[in-house]
């Protein structure tokens, strides 16, 4: 069956009903719409064309036009196909120890930039994004747009937050209703670690609730200080505050049969965390979509279009008896 995808530019067609009826009622010739000059150099002189014929070739010219416009298609129905899959949520650490200055400019920063960076090596993979703290920021549900969630990363400020604490088990819970009745699933978290030293509940958590946690950490051992806008953070004594990175949370990657990494300057390291998750889901689950299939027939009534347009302006000429050869 033959249908329209733009079917709604078919009503163009009945602009050709004045047309037809200018053409057929007055006098009327190309060079109406061209200039003359123009028309001199282009069209040859005696064609074998009347005036009328000409007219109903310039009229099927337009209509094949519109006609091309609103895609004509052939509907072969609906198919299934089956496409491969994971589901990732990708967890940002926005507490306020990720305002530390180790990790150029800060490690907030230095995350949303992994971040981008992993969109550019996930395949086939639907992800979401939530900001963490004390509490938890849905910022995308799991998506396949990778645009919007480039646009959405980019976008997200902690200008506007003062938040104290990691609460690493409150994320877990948030992840898992995201999930909902997923059976394999796979948190991604940028952080710093945190100030916890057991992560007995969490690993507990994961394991209850099957979640596969990989984590980037980033931050030097050294640690960094934390600007505001008076200068840096102090604590009550009026000692400059020195975050440190947190490594006590490698624990909670590896027994809940995840990955650590810690950061670095370089693309390789979450080229290699994208790879090791994808080796590892990447046929698990499968997804049953349906499409319909349709084939493009645009190009038939544009083709001729274009060949009476020109069969309009270089119509054969009449010879003449006696005419030179």
């Amino acid at each position: 069956m033959i249908t329209f995808y733009n079917i709604e530019i078919l009503w163009l067609l009945l602009l050709l009903i004045p047309l037809i009826y200018f053409m057929s009622t007055k006098s009327y010739d190309l060079d109406t719409i061209f200039n003359k000059r123009v028309l001199d150099k282009i069209q040859i002189k005696n064609s074998s064309l009347s005036k009328r014929a000409k007219n109903i070739l310039l009229i099927s010219t337009i209509a094949l036009t519109i006609i091309a416009l609103a895609r004509p298609q052939i509907d072969k129905g609906e198919i299934r196909v089956k496409s491969s899959f994971i589901n990732v949520v990708t967890a940002i650490d926005m507490s306020k120890s990720m305002f530390a200055n180790d990790v150029y400019p800060n490690r907030f920063e230095f995350a949303k930039k992994k971040f981008l960076e992993s969109l550019n090596f996930f395949k086939k993979a639907k992800i979401a994004i939530i900001g963490f703290s004390s509490q938890t920021f849905l910022v995308s549900p799991l998506t396949e747009d990778y645009y919007s969630l480039r646009f959405l990363a980019k976008n997200i400020k902690m200008d506007y937050l003062s938040l104290k604490g990691t609460d690493i088990l409150n994320l877990l819970k948030s992840s898992n209703e995201l999930f909902g009745d997923e059976n394999r699933k796979i948190l991604l978290i940028f952080t710093d670690g945190g100030d916890k030293k057991d992560f007995t509940k969490e690993i507990d958590y994961a394991k209850a609730h099957n979640i596969s946690i990989y984590i980037y950490n980033i931050g030097t051992v050294k640690g960094g200080v934390i600007k505001d806008k008076s200068g840096v953070v102090k604590d009550k004594n009026g000692d400059i505050v020195v975050v440190k990175r947190n490594d006590n949370i490698k624990e909670l990657a590896l027994k809940s049969s995840g990955a650590f990494m810690t950061y670095s300057l370089s693309k390789d390291d979450i080229k290699l965390l994208v790879d090791t998750i994808e080796k590892r889901y990447k046929a698990e689950d499968k997804e049953n979509s349906t499409i319909r299939d349709r084939e493009e027939l645009f190009y038939y009534p544009l083709l001729l279009a274009i060949l009476l347009f020109f069969a309009t302006l270089f119509s054969v000429p009449k010879f003449k008896r006696g005419d030179k050869k």
